[in-house]
């Protein structure tokens, strides 16, 4: 079984079908590109999994269970985390109060319990507080722990967005754009992220534009134009696909018309 499977997904906003029935798997342990040009439906796929929209038809499964109709909270505490296209810190929180916001889904204690510090409370909070350490180290970014989070460079603002996913202990982390705005030394770190995530064995998919990272950091790419998948397989079988080209480049008759 697949971790993650869309099956036959639609999505229509008005008269425009943003997602044309789109089926792909995602393995675990992989790292999975959904790949395609401007305005070809990648986030909306990425905005179904997560629970921001709901689909018209099809299926979204997450170990086998749908998240079809489920609050992004409930999907996040079924293990599948997310960052986004803009950044969404907390500004003027610390960077490692924004990650102890990612830990709060694993925290069971109640209002009343954190009022009044019960044990268990205490017990809760010491346990978040080792894995924000936990995750900034691993982001390289525990030496900034105590700064503001509008501080940070926009780069080390993509990390944080980065371990603040990760504190919520994901089977499935989703990472729309991780590289947009970075240079290349900082894209370099990410693609070193990327394959040190996979390695401890949490999955991957992602959305970049950034062709090198995806030849680099992907086993498999999904692509999509226009809502329709219109090809998946490994990198190498991908960017030699001429749907492919034609839909990133544009094809000989379009260049001979010009």
């Amino acid at each position: 079984m697949s971790l993650l499977s869309l099956e036959k997904v639609v999505k229509t906003f008005g008269g425009l079908t943003a997602v044309n029935r789109v089926s792909f798997s995602v393995d675990a342990g992989d790292v999975v590109g959904l790949i395609g040009p401007n305005g070809a439906g990648k986030t909306t796929v990425f905005n179904l999994i997560t629970g921001n929209y709901t689909p018209d038809s099809g299926e979204i499964l997450f170990e086998g269970r749908s998240v079809k109709g489920k609050k992004p909270h409930k999907i996040v505490d079924m293990g599948i985390a997310r960052t986004f296209q803009s950044i969404r810190l907390f500004q003027n929180m610390s960077v490692v109060e924004n990650v102890l916001a990612g830990c709060h889904c694993r925290m069971k204690s109640g209002i009343f319990a954190s009022m009044i510090r019960t044990p268990g409370q205490r017990r809760e909070e010491k346990k978040a507080l080792e894995t924000a350490k936990e995750v900034l180290e691993f982001v390289d970014l525990w030496e900034s722990a105590g700064l503001s989070a509008s501080s940070l460079s926009y780069g080390k603002q993509r990390l944080l967005e980065i371990a603040r996913a990760l504190a919520s202990r994901p089977r499935l982390i989703i990472l729309d754009e991780p590289a947009g705005g970075m240079n290349d030394q900082e894209t370099a770190e990410l693609l070193h992220l990327i394959r040190e995530i996979s390695r401890k064995g949490i999955t991957v998919l992602l959305i970049e534009h950034d062709m090198g990272l995806v030849m680099r950091a992907c086993e498999k790419l999904v692509v999509i134009e226009y809502g329709t998948k219109i090809a998946e397989g490994r990198p190498e079988e991908v960017k030699n696909n001429p749907r492919v080209i034609e839909a990133y480049l544009g094809s000989d008759e379009e260049e001979d018309a010009c």
